[in-house]
């Protein structure tokens, strides 16, 4: 028998403590102290390291834009180029490319699924030379350097509430908190007087086929209300109740709320629950508000040069260009996250006629939006994203013609951009750069995409690899 070991395996707790009370100390005091602890030796003076938990590269997103399009933009009809599709109109889709992909009882009763190229003109943008439709998106054209597009987007669900309360909460099933409640709840305020977390609904210019917007969009879920949306309106007052009633001055408003917050907090000794104190803040951050919110939506106070940059539609409530300005508005003001809904993008029949109007609707508020952040020093800290719920397919939804068709959902195949916050646009079309511009690109028969199956997928990795710092 080997006497250490013997004592080591009949040691008392008691003597293991009192033998390692040392390093036990030195292990509470770093946590303690934190990134003040530091190895011997260590300049105190230098930067500090990444910490533990913390990624290798310093945070640059401190606040986030995220454009909805609700419905789901036709991606071969915005930035996918499929040259090749040309050659496949009318003819009818594979059941090999297909391969048992569900379909919505809008096109389950077809009896066929005929192919429908896009009718518009696409050609290399930028210096990263993307293959985009400059036809419809000129404005867009001009900064497509600072985009990363997303091309492997997909998801489980084929139809609209499910799956744009997936792409918001990451569960198809309401209840958990959306990604705006979740930068709220983690990041926290960087202004007192305003939401942490805004939410505003554009209008579009065509409303042939508009899809339902509820709250349950922008819900804290399971996580305390005050990290919930605040829905801004697109008329009149942008929150109801802003003003205070005629003959009530903001001295009678302040000692009611005084009186009611007496109230809810001996509510909360009685019951002693927390949302009584999310009640009182919610008072409050009203009450701050009318004073800062209609300073924040004085948009028509802005120069003629905001408008040369967003358009004349700016200029109109309600429209996407004008929530483009006041989403640039809040974020100059310390709004942690503003989420934008754009209706109509549901291209089951018309799409000729309808997604022309769409693109005008965002095409140079767009540009406009990220042009104004970069000239105010806010596009590295402010990470804007695009997109929809889903895609749409590659065949037709009822009759097919060259000059117009329909596009049904397709959850398995679809397209999103990032940009900003350290985002790195660009490069993740580069290599197609050089052969992009003398040929076309080398086609594929996956069922919404023309490129190799390789390539595809390597141009995705490209792109979330030079985009991985937006995350970090």
């Amino acid at each position: 028998m080997n006497p250490l070991q013997d004592y080591v395996r009949y040691e008392t707790r008691r003597q293991f403590f009192a033998r390692g009370k040392n390093a036990l100390g030195y292990a509470a005091l770093s946590s303690l102290l934190g990134h003040s602890f530091r190895l011997w030796g260590e300049d105190a003076a230098a930067p500090a390291a990444a910490g533990p938990g913390l990624p290798h590269f310093p945070p640059k997103v401190k606040q986030v834009i995220y454009l909805h399009m609700v419905g789901g933009p036709s991606q071969m009809d915005l930035f996918d180029y499929k040259p090749v599709m040309a050659d496949w109109y009318d003819k009818d889709l594979p059941d090999s490319v297909r391969m048992g992909q569900r379909l919505t009882t809008m096109t389950s009763g077809q009896k066929r699924f005929p192919i429908a190229p896009s009718k518009w003109k696409f050609s290399p943008a930028g210096q990263c030379g993307l293959w985009m439709n400059t036809e419809l998106l000129p404005h867009t054209a001009k900064i497509v350097d600072d985009l990363a597009f997303i091309r492997s987007m997909h998801t489980e669900a084929i139809n609209h509430e499910p799956a744009i309360l997936h792409m918001q909460t990451g569960s198809m099933v309401p209840g958990r908190p959306c990604i705006g409640s979740w930068v709220s709840y983690g990041l926290g305020s960087l202004n007192a007087n305003l939401p942490t977390f805004v939410v505003l609904v554009a209008e579009p210019t065509n409303k042939e086929q508009i899809q339902a917007i509820s709250a349950r969009l922008w819900s804290s879920g399971f996580i305390s209300g005050e990290h919930a949306g605040v829905s801004f309106r697109s008329a009149g007052d942008p929150i109801l109740f802003i003003n205070n009633p005629p003959g009530v001055p903001s001295e009678l408003r302040r000692t009611q709320l005084d009186g009611l917050r007496a109230l809810n907090e001996l509510t909360y000794r009685q019951v002693g629950d927390p949302e009584t104190h999310t009640r009182i803040q919610q008072y409050e951050m009203a009450f701050r508000m009318q004073a800062s919110v209609p300073e924040l939506t004085q948009v028509a106070n802005e120069p003629a040069s905001t408008y040369e940059l967003y358009g004349e539609e700016a200029k109109k409530p309600g429209t996407f260009a004008y929530t483009c300005v006041l989403a640039r508005r809040l974020i100059e003001r310390g709004v942690r996250f503003v989420q934008v809904y754009l209706n109509n993008w549901d291209h089951h029949g018309n799409v000729a006629g309808r997604l022309p109007s769409q693109c005008r609707d965002i095409d140079q508020a767009t540009y406009g939006l990220i042009t104004d952040l970069k000239s105010r020093g806010l596009f590295d800290s402010t990470l804007l994203i695009w997109g929809g719920e889903f895609g749409r397919t590659i065949y037709s939804q009822g009759g097919l013609s060259k000059d117009n068709y329909g596009r049904d959902h397709h959850p398995r195949c679809f397209t999103m951009w990032l940009a900003g916050g350290g985002v790195k646009g660009g490069p993740s079309t580069a290599k197609r750069t050089s052969s992009a511009t003398t040929s076309s690109p080398t086609p594929c028969m996956c069922a919404t995409c023309t490129r190799p199956f390789s390539t595809c997928w390597g141009l995705t990795i490209g792109a979330l690899r030079s985009s991985g710092r937006a995350w970090t």
